[in-house]
């Protein structure tokens, strides 16, 4: 067995032939930098729009929604995208790291982090410590998700004048790669081909994507290292603030995505994506800043993405999915050996082919997700580190864990050492008490991987769209999204009203008829505790700009 074999330390580890960790779900976890987690359920990630619009500190709100997974025993808690520039932002009320780190800015984060860790709680809109503690004791982790969004920041809600562009790693536009007979061809071939009729829908993406996101600016050095800076000084926030960690977005196409995949990274210079080593160097350079900065018990994640090595609208063959998992199995093995990455979690897809942000499991992005998620965890186990290489990252499989079943599956089969939920936990926030409840209800013999009962009810048709839309994925993206987003906010409104003397969980009070529509409207047409009620016209007005036109053109091209 090699060396490898069962570096992830636990109470009951037992070990496979293969070598890998098998234990179950409410079995403790040691992750590298020495840091312990009680079980192994993590709320992943989740883009809260809940800050001021243009972006803006933690909020009684955020307070509020964390306050509910803080109590359901969670092991690790992991915030949505928070912003290292405010010039780019995703849909306008991210997160955003402040501009200087002062006992004033970092105090909205600090209180975030005592509430991810169950040490205060938000009730009747007020901030308070908590006298109650989570079930069995456990006291998450807690980690913030630090994001740079590149290319796709989109035109005026982005955080950006309407005529400055976002940077990127390239000027290669969102959209500029496109299908034609089931492959992906650069935007230059698409010009010399305009004949040829366009496929599933892709000029209405294209058309879409235009009118939403400008052509990036090419970044130079000073850009990236001003990036890299931003990048440490969020994690230095983190820690002064009292998280236990961070997460570096390096998934979903986001710029630390954007300089490792060759659709978006055409540099030249140390940076380009060829060899492998230079298109790892951003990465590689952040994390080495962020190391030397932190404690040495200070978690640091890395969330991957599968889908950026396969293009956007591709149906690749047999081969082009092993040339291709050979690629990504290659930085996920680089970035295990460096031996400064506590966990890795993987993913998929970006804006122009937004798997990530829905349910749909069939697109052959997803079956590239799935099978590169099976590979990465043994390669990672398998394959001889350096001698002075500290233990290998542990693996955080998100998407598709829909029952206890899926879960124990996971683990048993090596493919995961934590298990990520992101929709569950907005339908199910209590779900690791409901799996704990299963365990003491169910009768003696009662066992994970023969539940297949989901966790709850998850929408259906609620997040279909009521009348007919261009086939363009990113809108029908946008509605599920927005479903989801209201919801939380609804967590969130619950506490602050205090309807959480209970015990029970906030999603089952909150109702599950909402349609899409009504969703979309209620996420963008609302103004929080800190504005005032004449920014209602200057979201109109954004609707307006930022839908409306976008689809009005669609239409007319059809």
């Amino acid at each position: 067995m090699s060396d490898l074999a069962c570096t992830v330390k636990s109470q009951t580890p037992v070990c496979s032939e293969r070598g890998l960790v098998k234990s179950n779900i409410f079995s403790p976890l040691t992750l590298p930098c020495g840091r312990a987690v009680d079980n192994r359920l993590v709320k992943v990630a989740m883009y809260e729009h809940l800050s001021d619009f243009s972006g803006g500190p933690p909020n009684t709100y955020h307070f509020a929604l964390y306050s509910e997974w803080a109590r359901h025993g969670w092991a690790m808690i992991i915030t949505g995208n928070v912003q290292v520039d405010k010039h780019h932002l995703t849909l306008g009320r991210d997160m955003v790291i402040p501009s200087t780190l002062t006992d004033e800015t970092l105090a909205p984060f600090k209180r975030l982090a005592q509430v991810i860790h169950g040490d205060a709680i938000v009730e009747d809109g007020n901030y308070s410590d908590n006298s109650r503690r989570t079930p069995g004791n456990v006291r998450p982790l807690a980690i913030m998700q630090i994001s740079h969004t590149g290319r796709q920041s989109p035109t005026v809600i982005g955080g950006r004048s309407p005529f400055v562009p976002p940077k990127a790693p390239s000027s290669v536009r969102i959209g500029s790669v496109m299908q034609r007979g089931g492959e992906a061809k650069s935007s230059s071939s698409i010009r010399s081909t305009e004949e040829e009729p366009i496929k599933d829908g892709r000029t209405a993406d294209d058309l879409f994507l235009r009118v939403l996101f400008q052509v990036p600016r090419e970044m130079t050095i000073d850009d990236i290292r001003d990036v890299q800076r931003g990048f440490l000084k969020a994690a230095v926030a983190a820690s002064k603030s009292g998280f236990d960690g961070i997460q570096l977005h390096c998934a979903h196409g986001y710029l630390l995505a954007q300089f490792m995949s060759p659709k978006t990274n055409l540099r030249q210079d140390q940076y380009s994506i060829h060899p492998s080593v230079n298109s790892l160097r951003m990465l590689r350079e952040t994390v080495e800043a962020i190391r030397a900065m932190t404690p040495r018990d200070f978690v640091v994640g890395v969330k991957i993405n599968s889908g950026d090595y396969v293009q956007a609208g591709e149906h690749p063959s047999a081969a082009r999915i092993q040339v291709e998992t050979n690629r990504v199995l290659d930085h996920t093995r680089t970035i295990a050996h460096w031996g400064m990455i506590d966990f890795i979690e993987v993913s998929g897809g970006d804006y122009e082919s937004p798997d990530f942000m829905t349910s749909k499991q069939t697109s052959p992005r997803q079956a590239f997700f799935s099978r590169f998620s099976r590979a990465v965890i043994e390669h990672i186990n398998r394959d001889p580190a350096p001698s002075n290489a500290s233990p290998a990252p542990v693996i955080l499989l998100t998407g598709g864990l829909l029952s206890p079943a899926h879960l124990q599956t996971a683990l048993d089969a090596g493919h995961a050492d934590l298990l990520g939920i992101g929709r569950g936990s907005i339908t199910c926030p209590d779900l690791p008490v409901v799996l704990q409840e299963r365990l003491t209800t169910n009768q003696i013999g009662y066992q994970f991987k023969e539940d297949t009962r989901p966790f709850t009810r998850e929408p259906g048709s609620e997040l279909k769209p009521p009348f007919r839309l261009p086939k363009v994925g990113l809108i029908g993206a946008s509605f599920e999204l927005a479903w989801y987003t209201v919801r939380m906010r609804g967590i969130a409104e619950s506490h602050i009203r205090n309807d959480t003397r209970s015990g029970k969980s906030q999603s089952r009070s909150y109702p599950r008829s909402m349609g899409t529509t009504e969703a979309m409207l209620r996420m963008w047409i609302w103004v929080n505790r800190a504005e005032g009620w004449w920014f209602l016209a200057f979201v109109l007005m954004t609707i307006s700009a930022v839908i409306a036109l976008p689809t009005a053109l669609i239409m007319s091209r059809q």
